[in-house]
């Protein structure tokens, strides 16, 4: 299955995802989709129009250029997925958490899309990333 792990940048939800047979959708795959492609003149710089309008169909144009290019990137993602595990109470410098907004469209549009959701704390001690691991495996393990 596909799963949409937010942080999209989290490379520890992104290997445990992967380690248990899912499909990781993340923004390190999007972006090197970006980078790779030929069009865009200075990647990851350069914007295409389609970008514009792909982050125009979430958010509005009164909303920051930076939310509605993360959700260019991040809409189409969370469309795709079967289902998510999002990290909670992060600190600011793991992943992505920085922007709020951002953060709280993305909750947003899991919520609206309906699709099965695992919401997890970020762990504080090793008891917890324990804790941690054995409940995104036990959600994987049930989605089979």
């Amino acid at each position: 299955m596909k799963i949409f792990i937010d942080p999209p940048n989290s490379l520890v939800l992104f290997d445990l995802v992967e380690r248990f047979g899912h499909e990781p959708l993340s923004a390190m795959a999007a972006i090197q989709e970006r980078v790779d492609n030929i069009e865009i003149d200075m990647p990851p710089m350069n914007v295409t129009l389609d970008d514009v309008v792909k982050g125009l169909k979430y958010a509005g144009v009164e909303v920051p250029s930076g939310v509605r290019g993360r959700l260019a990137v991040w809409g189409p993602m969370i469309e795709e997925a079967e289902a998510a595990i999002v990290m909670d109470e992060c600190p600011y410098s793991f992943g992505c958490v920085g922007c709020e907004r951002s953060n709280l469209m993305v909750k947003y549009l899991l919520k609206r899309r309906g699709i099965p959701v695992l919401h997890v704390d970020y762990p504080e001690d090793d008891a917890q990333a324990t804790d941690l691991v054995a409940r995104i495996k036990e959600f994987l393990e049930g989605l089979q």
